[in-house]
């Protein structure tokens, strides 16, 4: 039976020790709660670890024993990797810089060291338990590695990885010293999931730009996998906040927390500078300031969950709170009413419950959080009252789903203070409204629901990912079928492109210089006398000799513009290019205006090559250039060819497919082979007959039969070739 196996930092357990003894208390947290809802087909196992430094290594086998009858695997770490990967890497690097907190994040290579070691470290307890059929889903920041090691010794697992914090922008990732390999490790999995799409964006950005990989709506094709990257917005547990006293199994008691009708703003937090307190509690004293007529009529209940109190930066920001909250008591409060009521604790459920009942507002304002289901869960509490305002910042991922909030910016005083004001003043069918829509979406988008999609989304890709290729690439069947024809056959005609199928891609054209391997098996190749090679490419001449005439080899230059046989080259009829003289300037300012970019010239054609600089300025470009490169083209029989990060301009009538032609017909060949990569090798496929064997290489759309994953087999199909 396949299992899920979900692998977190931390398992859905806490371990205590009391009078010498062990004791296990389940943490309440929102993803042991998405999880537990998971289908009960499919057999669940948590890896994490118990987070709890064990230092006497006789308890370990007994904490093992006694977590595994819970469907938990434990990892141990030890102080040192506690402090280095977890508070180290995880939080004084990674966390500020995805919350846009750079001078906050503090690079140190040993956290770099010890990261990796502990992701190894769960990548090799999930190598203990794995199996064929089984799915993965790794979660959140500490093991942004963890997909790509447990690919590296089960390549065709499922692997999902869900992340809960925002993913910056690509000028803040980028940042980043170990930014690379952290992005091969993500992708790694087969399906990777953010809270909002403005953070999927971020990612794909990011991918494209240091890694290479570019998306076709949201689908990565990367090492023949397809990685699907999507949003899924986690949701809470409805009907626990909507419904508490059932959830209790006794009475909530909110009018506990209300006061001679006052209003009450509700505030809670964890003690981090993400989540923009200081800024909250000089908004709502300017607020008391501006208008006055509020003192004694409004309060606010502020709630600091404590957090990392050993860490220097947050034991700053407590005692800015401190001095903040103390200030404003000290200007406005009397005998009688405190403007602002602090807790520096956690609340229980019940008590919590009954706060976010009681309260008229929830004042909820971080300078950057990945979800926040605070916000969420205060919606939710409303179901009966239908009274109540959320006042939540754009900077939280949840303001993408609670659009009938009152959105604002966390750092635009004015704007908390203007919205402050029109929360007090709402009037309770405008709350409810907006109330019950958010409610509505809510009961639909449970952390239930999350859990649920994030899994059957993975499942649905996964199959699909391994049909698919399954039905492009050439099977066992097909491949001994075409090794076998090619073996018994006595007249061969084998075409190849170079770039990106004997090649790999490259940003500089001029560093691909073929490699022994590629220089030996072609001329291996070429040396048996029933095969007529030719390598068809869009190169210039001069390059494609200097590279390859050591094989003494037929080729075809800037895509059939010249053609060399019998050790020499020949112009295609009709060709001429006084025409450069026309375009050449267009091209010229292109240049001046793109850095980055450059001209290729060939004897007919003319490129140009933006695969140095960003994408999207690159296709800016080109649209803006576009209708005049035509205008000029219109009247000369000339084509303006858009390729793989190049447009050229060429002599009409003149491609691949024509070239192949000339080939074609100078015998009656008993074998046809064809491998290329792009859109002008799909002239070379069109021209072949049906019973010639055409492989593109790559995952793209294409009319050859089949495909082809990488250089590297196509490279292995050519020795197969030749062992026959």
């Amino acid at each position: 039976m396949p299992k899920l196996i979900i692998i977190s930092n931390r398992l859905p357990v806490t371990i205590d020790r009391k009078d010498g003894e062990l004791f296990y208390h389940p943490s309440a947290g929102g993803l042991a709660t998405g999880l537990k809802s998971l289908d009960d087909d499919m057999d669940k196992i948590w890896v994490g670890w118990p987070g709890k430094v064990i230092e006497d290594e006789w308890e370990i086998p007994a904490i093992q024993k006694d977590l595994e009858r819970q469907g938990l695997i434990p990892v141990f770490l030890s102080q040192d990797e506690t402090e280095l990967f977890y508070e180290g890497f995880s939080n004084k690097v990674i966390w500020p810089l995805f919350h846009y907190f750079t001078e906050y994040a503090t690079y140190d290579d040993q956290y770099w060291l010890v990261y990796q070691e502990v992701n190894q470290k769960f990548a090799d307890e999930v190598n203990n338990i794995i199996e064929e059929g089984d799915i993965v889903w790794v979660h959140d920041y500490q093991l942004m590695l963890l997909p790509a090691y447990i690919r590296e010794q089960h390549p065709k697992v499922s692997i999902g990885f869900f992340l809960h914090i925002p993913f910056p922008s690509y000028e803040v990732f980028r940042i980043l010293p170990y930014r690379k390999p952290i992005l091969d490790g993500l992708l790694g999995a087969d399906q990777i999931g953010f809270h909002t799409f403005g953070y999927m964006r971020h990612f794909l950005s990011a991918v494209y730009r240091i890694s290479g990989h570019e998306h076709n709506f949201g689908k990565l094709t990367v090492d023949n996998r397809i990685i699907n990257v999507d949003v899924f917005p986690m949701g809470i547990d409805y009907q626990k906040y909507a419904n508490p006293e059932r959830y209790l199994g006794k009475e909530i008691h909110p009018e506990r927390y209300i006061r001679d009708g006052r209003k009450l703003i509700l505030s809670i937090d964890r003690l981090d500078y993400t989540k923009g307190i200081p800024e909250r509690i000089k908004a709502y004293a300017q607020f008391l300031e501006e208008y006055p007529e509020y003192i004694g009529q409004v309060t606010m209940a502020m709630i600091v969950v404590p957090s990392r109190s050993n860490v220097d930066q947050y034991q700053e920001l407590k005692n800015e709170i401190d001095t903040l909250v103390g200030s404003l008591v000290g200007t406005y409060g009397t005998f009688d009413w405190e403007p602002i009521q602090y807790f520096y604790r956690s609340f229980p459920f019940e008590d919590l419950t009954a706060l976010f009942k009681a309260a008229d507002i929830a004042l909820i304002t971080p300078l950057r959080d990945g979800m926040n289901l605070v916000a969420k869960e205060f919606i939710a509490s409303k179901e009966t009252s239908q009274k109540g305002v959320l006042i939540l910042s754009e900077m939280a991922g949840a303001a993408d789903q609670l659009t009938e909030a009152l959105i604002v910016n966390p750092n635009d005083v004015k704007d908390v203070i203007n919205n402050l004001l029109i929360a007090l003043e709402m009037p309770e069918e405008d709350q409810a409204n907006r109330l019950s829509i958010m409610q509505s979406r809510m009961r639909k988008h449970t952390v239930s629901h999350w859990a649920e999609t994030f899994i059957k989304e993975q499942i649905i890709m996964t199959e699909f990912s391994n049909k698919h290729i399954q039905s492009l690439e050439v099977d066992s069947e097909q491949r001994e079928a075409l090794l076998n024809h090619y073996g018994t056959s006595t007249n061969r005609l084998i075409i190849l492109d170079y770039d990106g199928t004997l090649m790999d891609f490259h940003t500089d054209p001029q560093a691909v210089k073929p490699d022994d391997e590629l220089m030996e098996i072609l001329s291996e190749l070429n040396n048996d006398e029933r095969n007529k090679l030719v390598v068809i490419s869009g190169r210039d001449r001069e390059t494609l000799d200097t590279w390859l005439s050591p094989l003494g080899i037929d080729m075809a230059a800037e895509h059939g513009v010249w053609m060399k046989r019998n050790d020499k080259w020949k112009a295609s009829r009709s060709l001429f290019k006084s025409w450069k003289v026309d375009v050449l300037p267009i091209l010229e300012d292109l240049v001046e205006r793109t850095p980055g970019s450059f001209i290729e010239e060939k004897d007919y054609s003319l490129a140009w090559h933006y695969r140095k600089i960003d994408k999207d300025l690159g296709e800016k470009r080109i649209r803006e250039y576009r209708d005049v490169l035509q205008y000029l083209t219109a009247n000369l029989d000339l084509q303006v060819l858009e390729g793989n990060k190049v447009v050229e301009i060429k002599n009409s009538g003149v491609n691949k497919g024509k070239a192949t032609a000339s080939w074609l017909r100078k015998s009656d060949w008993d074998f046809i082979i064809a491998i290329g990569d792009d859109q002008t090798d799909e002239d070379i496929f069109k021209v072949l007959p049906d019973s010639a064997y055409t492989l593109k290489v790559g995952l793209q759309q294409t009319i050859a039969k089949y495909n082809i994953m990488s250089v590297q087999e196509v490279r292995q199909l050519i020795k197969d070739l030749n062992s026959k």
